[in-house]
C-alpha cells in the first residue's frame, strides 16, 4: 500500500483540484482533512468546467470513495446545493461514494453574518476572509459550543446546545448592534437539513482504518496552502486552521504514519487572493499579464488574485514545514512568450538579507525580494506530456525551481486539462 497527501505549497489556488483529481486515477479513497467550503477547486474534464468548494475532488471519478474527514467544517446548506449542482452536470452523489465525518462541525448562519460583520468592521485591517463563516466555526469547535453532524441525529436535545451557541454570539452581535439570533428559526433549519446530511455521516476513522486493512490506497487532500496555515502562514492574514501536512491525520483519524508520499502542489508563478504580504507582487503590466493569461480569479469569490513572480524563498520555507517529498509544478505554460523571468531567492529587511520570510508582521510588510533573472521561451509547452515535449529553456526554468527549493519535481502540468502532465515520479509508487 502506498498513500499520498497533497499539501499546497503557497497561498492555495496552486491547482491542486486538478491534480488532486489526476491522481485520484490511482487511488481508491481521497480525503479533504481541513478547511470548508472556502476552498474552491475547478477541474476540466473533457472540455466541461466543474467546481468545487467543500466536496473532494475524487468525486467526479466514478468508482472512487470521497470523504470529508472531521478536520473541516461543513456548511450542510452549502454541502446539499453542491451535490445539487454536480448532480445537474452529470455527476452521482450517493451514500457509496461520499462519506461525511459523523464529528466534523457544522458553519451556521450565523457564522456567516458574524463573519461578514467583523469583516465589515475591521477597515483597513481586515483580514480579506471569503465571508463564508469558515473562522467562526473553527473558534466555536475550539470553545467546544460548536453544533456537529452527529449532533442532527437527535434534534430534540438540540435545543440546549444552541443555547450554549447563542449565548456566545448574541452577545457579539449586541455589539455589532445587530438582532439576536432566532434560536427557534436556527432550531428549524437544523430539523430541515438533518435528513439530507445525516445518511453521509459515519464514523470516518473507522472506514479509513478498514481501507487501510483492506490494502487500498488514500489520497489525503488538503485545501489553501502552508503560507495561509494559522501557525505557519503570514498571520494574520492566514486561514482558521493548520493547512501543513501533520493535519492530515488529524483531521481525518488516521496515524501520522499512514500518511505516505506528501506532494507539494506550487504554481510556476506566485497569487494571493485578499490581504496580506506579498513581496514578488507586480502591479504592473506583467502582473496584468500573468492574471490574464492564468484566468487568476477565485473559485469560491470571483475576485481577482494578486500576480507575482515565483518565489523560491518562500515555496522552500513552505516545503520544509510541511516535509513535501516532491512538488507538481502547475501552470508553467501561463509563463509561455516572456521574454525573461525572475525568481525570488531572498529578501532585504530593514538593511539585512534573509534566506526565509520571518514571522513578524512589520518584517513581512518590509521584505523586499532579491532576485535571479533567467531567460524565458517563445514555444508552447500547452499539452506538453514528457519533457522532450518543453522548450529547452522552459526545462531549465524548472530544473533551476528544483535547485532553488531545495525539493525534486515529481509532477508537472502544463494545461487544465486532466491528462496534460509530464510525471516524473508517481507519488503512489512503493
Amino acid at each position: 500500500m502506498a498513500n499520498c497527501a497533497v499539501i499546497g505549497a503557497q497561498w492555495g489556488d496552486e491547482g491542486k483540484g486538478k491534480i488532486v483529481d489526476w491522481l485520484s486515477a490511482r487511488a481508491d479513497v481521497v480525503v479533504r482533512f481541513q478547511g470548508g467550503h472556502n476552498a474552491g477547486h475547478t477541474l476540466v474534464i473533457d472540455g466541461e468546467v466543474f467546481k468545487l468548494s467543500l466536496l473532494p475532488s475524487g468525486i467526479v471519478r466514478e468508482g472512487k470513495l470521497s470523504v470529508i474527514g472531521n478536520g473541516v467544517v461543513i456548511d450542510p446548506f452549502a454541502f446539499k446545493s453542491e451535490i445539487e449542482r454536480l448532480g445537474a452536470q452529470g455527476v452521482r452523489i450517493t451514500t457509496v461514494n461520499l462519506a461525511v465525518a459523523e464529528n466534523a462541525a457544522l458553519i451556521l448562519p450565523l457564522h456567516q453574518e458574524l463573519d461578514g460583520l467583523r469583516e465589515g468592521a475591521a477597515g483597513d485591517s481586515k483580514i480579506g476572509t471569503t465571508k463564508r463563516g469558515i473562522g467562526p466555526a473553527y473558534e466555536d469547535k475550539a470553545g467546544r459550543r460548536a453544533i456537529r453532524v452527529c449532533d442532527l441525529r437527535d434534534t430534540d436535545s438540540l435545543g440546549p446546545k444552541i443555547d450554549r451557541l447563542l449565548t456566545h454570539h448574541n452577545a457579539l452581535r449586541v455589539g455589532f448592534g445587530v438582532d439576536p439570533v432566532d434560536k427557534d428559526e436556527l432550531l428549524g433549519q437544523l430539523k430541515e437539513i438533518a435528513g439530507f446530511i445525516l445518511p453521509f455521516a459515519v464514523p470516518v476513522w473507522r472506514l479509513l482504518d478498514d481501507a487501510r486493512r483492506a490494502g487500498k490506497r488514500i489520497l489525503f487532500e488538503g485545501a489553501q496552502g502552508v503560507l495561509l496555515d494559522v501557525d505557519h502562514g503570514t498571520y494574520p492574514y492566514v486561514t482558521s486552521s493548520n493547512t501543513v501536512t501533520g493535519q492530515a491525520a488529524g483531521g481525518a483519524g488516521v496515524a501520522p504514519s499512514q500518511i505516505g508520499y506528501v506532494l507539494g502542489i506550487v504554481k510556476a508563478y506566485t497569487t494571493r487572493v485578499g490581504e496580506g504580504p506579498f513581496p514578488t507582487e507586480l502591479l504592473d503590466e506583467t502582473g496584468q499579464r500573468l492574471g490574464e493569461r492564468g484566468h487568476e480569479f477565485g473559485t469560491v469569490t470571483g475576485r481577482q488574485r494578486r500576480c507575482g513572480w515565483f518565489d523560491a524563498a518562500l515555496v522552500r520555507q513552505s516545503l520544509k514545514i510541511a516535509g513535501v517529498d516532491g512538488i507538481a509544478l502547475t501552470k508553467l505554460d501561463v509563463l509561455d512568450g516572456f521574454e525573461e523571468l525572475k525568481i525570488c531567492t531572498g529578501y532585504k529587511i530593514g538593511g539585512e538579507v534573509y534566506d526565509y520570510l520571518p514571522a513578524g508582521m512589520d518584517a513581512q510588510a518590509a521584505a523586499e525580494p532579491i532576485y535571479e533573472t533567467l531567460p524565458g521561451w517563445s514555444d508552447s509547452t500547452v499539452g506538453a506530456r514528457s519533457w522532450a515535449d518543453l522548450p529547452a529553456e522552459a526545462a531549465k526554468y524548472v530544473r533551476r525551481v528544483e535547485e532553488m527549493i531545495e525539493c525534486p519535481v515529481a509532477l508537472v502540468s502544463t494545461s487544465p486539462e486532466r491528462e496534460d502532465v509530464i510525471l516524473v515520479r508517481d507519488p503512489f509508487a512503493d
